[in-house]
């Protein structure tokens, strides 16, 4: 009785978790050992797993429809949802001289990205609002998609996607003068729990230059 009182309190802190949108650091929580086995052997385990999940349930697996869901679910994790994970998968930043001198704020806005919560494993949908002052670097305006896709596939916590964005553009571009605005619907508040269709959540860190007050308004106005 008491290790099954322990397990429900436990269960329940899960919850409570969950709920707070709790991230206990900066970087995603990955073990040493997370990219020892290849993408492939990766598929095949997680395709077993997913198999006898979808048989808890009480599902046909040899239905037409049904039988190849564990290896679509699979290979969608680990090349597509959560490809993020891999370091490998990090794109290239290239920065360049700032030739033209331009010394205003550059503004990339309505950057689509989808994650995933990482205490239900449900959708996060969402844009990223992305700006910064050049202190002699400029980078590709893909790479900035590339850098909210890149933390954006991995299980997340919105909090810590906005920390790793804002982090990887200051040390890219060798500046403090970065401002990075995130703004989300997230499938574990609207199709499960409060149930809340229309809420979404908007988190935000900035430095240098955007500690002036002035000039987050006037980014604020752009977006």
């Amino acid at each position: 009785m008491k290790k099954i009182d322990e397990q429900l309190k436990e269960r329940n802190n899960f919850e409570l978790n969950g709920d707070a949108h709790v991230m206990t650091s900066v970087e995603t929580p990955v073990r040493d050992d997370a990219f020892v086995k290849s993408d492939q052997e990766k598929i095949n385990n997680i395709e077993k797993l997913f198999a006898e999940i979808m048989d808890e349930l009480g599902l046909d697996l040899a239905d037409d429809s049904l039988k190849g869901t564990p290896y679509r679910v699979a290979k969608m994790y680990v090349k597509e949802l959560f490809h993020g994970l891999n370091p490998e998968n990090k794109p290239s930043l290239s920065v360049f001289d700032n030739k033209y001198q331009y010394n205003k704020m550059l503004v990339e806005k309505d950057i689509t990205f989808s994650s995933a919560c990482e205490h239900h494993f449900l959708p996060i949908v969402g844009r990223a609002h992305i700006a910064y002052i050049s202190s002699g670097k400029v980078i590709g305006l893909s790479k900035i998609n590339r850098i909210v896709e890149y933390y954006g596939k991995r299980p997340q916590v919105q909090e810590r996607m906005t920390l790793q964005i804002f982090k990887e553009l200051q040390e890219a571009l060798q500046t403090k003068d970065v401002m990075v605005v995130v703004e989300a619907e997230h499938m574990c508040v609207s199709t499960r729990g409060v149930n809340d269709k229309t809420s979404r959540t908007t988190t935000l860190e900035y430095g240098g230059k955007f500690d002036n007050e002035s000039l987050r308004n006037e980014f604020y106005q752009l977006i």
